[in-house]
């Protein structure tokens, strides 16, 4: 009765723990890009598709969580 309840309870840890750390991810690669196209504009073409790459990289985690979490 106790262990169904745990793991379930561990896999909504899991995926809470994988979104947030996404969540901060996403918002650190947007920060850090579009400082460097502060920095550098005529760098923006190639600092916005590296920040596509590393957000969907990013977002990619909270997809695994959600496919290995427990049902």
């Amino acid at each position: 009765m106790m262990m169904p309840m745990l793991a379930e309870l561990n896999g909504n840890l899991h995926m809470a723990a994988a979104a947030a750390g996404a969540a901060i991810g996403v918002g650190m690669i947007g920060m850090r890009a579009s400082e460097a196209v502060g920095r550098n504009p005529g760098a923006a073409t190639k600092i916005l598709v590296q920040a596509i790459l590393s957000t969907a990289f990013a977002e990619g985690i909270v997809f695994f969580a959600i496919f290995l979490m427990p049902k």
